[in-house]
């Protein structure tokens, strides 16, 4: 990529990122909404960087809706296919971390980062824009879910604002995330290190939870960790909200009992503690 100056203009990338000539450079809002179209720019030029968000999520509904769904009760005789879509995607919005992860490991490995710190903006702006592009991302995986659900059988029964609850604290789950890829993409070297370690421990987490299948019908060891995952809480408050399944019984651990107010504390306390590390973690890469 290069950069040319224009006194009477600013800079210009190649990757169309804008900065106006004035001396204090342009305001922060405006650095965010620059970064934020130049990480969407890349989706406009290669479509297939969707397949995550679309193709994969629909798969997912289609196999186990129709594969799998009869061999998997759920308590209460719960549809199974409306049961089933908050799980989705949830674990869709939970591989958010990985396209954090890759295209700032990939803007790292190319000097893009380098060449945003000669220009007149802030570092901050560099996670804002990429956590913002990549909730983008992630919440058109989610239309096109909703959308494939509605065609299978699935239905929000609940009023409008239990359903954009439920669609708030699957947003707040994606943040916590793409800090999380954050912290990945900062410490790996390698894009190929960076898939790896997503991928052994992002895809197993999003299983062992309430996502496909009922806890109760795990080992006790293995319902423990499941329902304490912070993605069966988020799951469990999306299904409540959404009129998908009915609460839990109190033989449930604590978090499932509570699921919203679980999600909520997930969240903050996650963000909390992984946010630091994540800045911390950018912070020291981009000095080397």
């Amino acid at each position: 990529m290069s950069t040319v100056a224009d006194p009477a203009v600013g800079t210009t990338s190649a990757d169309g990122f804008v900065v106006p000539a004035r001396p204090d450079g342009p305001s922060f809002g405006r650095q965010v909404s620059a970064l934020v179209r130049r990480n969407l720019f890349h989706i406009r030029r290669q479509p297939e960087n969707l397949a995550d968000v679309t193709i994969q999520p629909v798969m997912f509904v289609l196999l186990f809706a129709y594969v799998f769904g009869g061999a998997i009760a759920v308590a209460g005789g719960v549809n199974y296919r409306e049961w089933l879509l908050p799980g989705i995607m949830a674990q869709t919005m939970a591989f958010s971390s990985f396209v954090v992860a890759s295209g700032l490991c990939n803007d790292l490995n190319k000097g893009i980062i380098d060449r945003f710190r000669s220009l007149p903006i802030q570092r901050a702006s560099i996670l804002i824009a990429r956590s913002a592009s990549s909730l983008i991302h992630s919440s058109i995986g989610v239309v096109v879910m909703s959308l494939t659900g509605l065609i299978v059988g699935w239905r929000i029964r609940s009023n409008l604002l239990d359903a954009l609850l439920g669609y708030v604290v699957l947003v707040g789950f994606g943040f916590v995330m793409i800090w999380i890829g954050i912290v990945v993409g900062s410490r790996l070297k390698t894009i190929e290190a960076v898939n790896g370690v997503m991928f052994t421990t992002t895809f197993p987490i999003t299983f062992l939870a309430n996502t496909f299948a009922p806890p109760e019908s795990m080992p006790d060891w293995l319902r423990v960790f499941a329902e304490w995952n912070p993605l069966s809480s988020v799951v469990q408050a999306m299904r409540e909200l959404w009129g998908n399944a009915p609460a839990v019984g109190p033989e449930a651990a604590l978090p499932l009992q509570y699921p919203l107010l679980s999600s909520l504390l997930w969240v903050v306390g996650l963000t909390v503690l992984i946010a630091p590390i994540a800045i911390r973690a950018f912070d020291a890469r981009t000095r080397d």
